[in-house]
């Protein structure tokens, strides 16, 4: 296979279905857990693929129920720390499911991203033993974050390596999973690549859940919109058009390659 200079860092974060509790919907921890599970099996092609190899941002209390999946995932794929729980937060939780994470796997975990992308002191995150956080989205989410004066690119903060996900080269139009569900393909498409040109890499996430069927929450609209099927069959047909453009490779190994 003839490797190409670009690269694109796909990751998934792997949780607990706990999202519509932040909307006031209760949801048991059983279901939040077959939720989770249903979409990690949703997007089963897309990690089997030989040609893809991705971060899978996990967090500890999932890995635990499912320890067997994500052992097998770690064979081919980066487990990185999501803590330990999605809907809770303690500093303790960063060590904790960095050694959780190292158990199940038999692995050495590197990368954090907290769960909404909450922010997070650099020095607790190296003190809990990770090298980078991908916990940034540089740019303006209403009634979340203003991250318009962050770096749009990878970055060193007290020795952590800081790596934002992927924002339009100019505007800074998101990149994340809510603007791939909610705006036109070929739109979405079209900045990526540009990024993709701009910056040498893309960083792109997503969620297994988003992969089942979500309509019957109550949950907003812009969420659920395209889920299931619908939306898998859109993210197959990014990845097509970004296999073209250049190799999907996981975040550790992209780090190692430019010797950070």
């Amino acid at each position: 296979m003839i490797k190409k200079d670009k690269n694109i860092l796909l990751s998934f974060d792997v949780e607990e279905f706990d999202l519509p509790l932040e909307y006031g919907i209760k949801i048991s921890d059983n279901e939040q857990m077959d939720l989770g599970g249903n979409g990690l099996d949703a997007i089963h092609e897309i990690l089997e693929d030989s040609k893809i190899q991705c971060t899978l941002f996990t967090t500890a209390n999932f890995a635990l129920k499912f320890s067997s999946k994500i052992a097998g995932l770690s064979k081919k794929h980066e487990i990185a720390s999501h803590t330990f729980f999605h809907s809770s937060f303690k500093k303790d939780d960063l060590k904790n499911s960095l050694l959780t994470l190292e158990n199940i796997t038999s692995k050495k975990i590197f990368g954090l991203r907290m769960p909404r992308m909450k922010k997070i002191d650099a020095s607790l995150i190296e003190e809990a033993g990770y090298k980078y956080d991908s916990s940034i989205n540089p740019t303006w989410i209403p009634g979340r974050y203003n991250n318009f004066s962050k770096p749009r690119t990878y970055y060193e903060e007290n020795g952590i390596t800081k790596f934002p996900v992927s924002v339009s080269a100019n505007l800074r139009i998101p990149l994340f999973w809510l603007a791939f569900k909610n705006l036109p393909y070929s739109y979405y498409r079209n900045i990526a690549l540009q990024s993709l040109k701009k910056d040498g890499y893309l960083c792109i996430y997503f969620h297994p859940w988003e992969f089942i069927d979500l309509h019957k929450y109550k949950i907003p609209t812009m969420i659920k919109r395209k889920s299931g099927n619908e939306l898998l069959e859109k993210l197959n047909r990014l990845i097509s058009d970004l296999k073209n453009e250049g190799d999907f490779i996981a975040m550790n190994s992209f780090l190692s390659k430019n010797g950070l």
